[in-house]
């Protein structure tokens, strides 16, 4: 009996050996497959842009073309641009960027916790939390220019505001979604108030804010840029203008295709504090699968 249960046992366990590497097999399978077809769209967007410039469909004038914005991205690097070298334009819009993405974080942290946690200052506040969301934020740039100058105070000051609204709503819905019956056995266990945000309310809404965070740099990056484009003496938005200026497409794109670089790169990083901060969260059926 003994040696007929071994060898049970031995053939379940050499069953899901073989059910294992055959998912892992068709995992990697379908990985190849999704990459090839995004480099394959790539190549065909890139391609096709390329030859409808050359024989004439699209004006690339107007529209510029792939060979002339790389050719306009070696000129930046190796010459710099018409505001001095291409990396103090970078770190300029970066240094806007990351500044008023932490404040507008911090801000939209906090008073979303703040106001998730207190209904009474909630209802005061929303109707004035719904005006103030209501405006284009894009039009605080000018005032922003107005009353901070030419410098990076009102770019920050753009893209702090641009991310808060993101941040604040997605910590205050977060806060809201917290399980009760979590709340309230750490009440009968003596938590105080401090201990009810720091360990049991700010952990649970951190799979909403972090999910904020994706867009919120993206945004950040736009309110640095618009706040560039309209006054600024260094960044990409400066160049952006400068280059719509001299009717430059090449330019422009060129400037876009370092913006997506670096919200790419944000992205990156993002994701990387995201598996690090709330890694206990199991893995979805769209994880597992890519």
């Amino acid at each position: 009996m003994n040696v007929i249960s071994n060898e049970s046992k031995e053939a379940v366990t050499a069953s899901e050996s073989t059910g294992m590497s055959s998912a892992i097999a068709a995992r990697r399978r379908r990985r190849w497959v999704v990459n090839t077809l995004r480099v394959l769209i790539l190549v065909v967007l890139i391609g096709g842009w390329e030859l409808t410039t050359r024989v004439g469909i699209v004006d690339p004038f107007f529209w510029g073309r792939p060979s002339g914005i790389l050719a306009q991205l070696v000129t930046w690097v190796t010459q710099g641009t018409a505001q001095g070298p291409l990396w103090e334009q970078i770190a300029a819009t970066l240094e806007e960027t990351v500044l008023g993405f932490v404040i507008g974080v911090v801000l939209g942290v906090f008073f979303g916790v703040l106001l998730g946690r207190n209904q009474s200052l909630a209802d005061i506040l929303s109707p004035y939390i719904k005006v103030a969301n209501a405006i284009p934020r894009i039009v605080l740039g000018s005032i922003f220019v107005i009353a901070l100058g030419l410098g990076m105070q009102s770019k920050v000051a753009l893209a702090a505001v641009m991310v808060f609204f993101i941040v604040f709503y997605n910590a205050f819905q977060g806060v809201r979604e917290v399980d009760r019956n979590l709340l309230a056995n750490a009440r009968i266990l003596g938590a105080s108030q401090r201990q009810l945000s720091t360990a049991v309310i700010i952990p649970s809404a951190l799979t909403w804010i972090i999910a904020s965070l994706h867009t919120s740099f993206s945004f950040a990056l736009v309110g640095a840029v618009v706040g560039e484009y309209l006054g600024a003496t260094q960044g990409i938005g400066l160049m952006i203008q400068t280059a719509q200026g001299t009717f430059n497409a090449n330019g422009v794109f060129a400037a876009m295709v370092m913006l997506a670089t670096l919200s790419l790169l944000a992205e990156l990083l993002i994701t990387a504090l995201e598996n690090r901060l709330i890694g206990w969260r199991p893995n979805t059926i769209n994880d597992m699968a890519i």
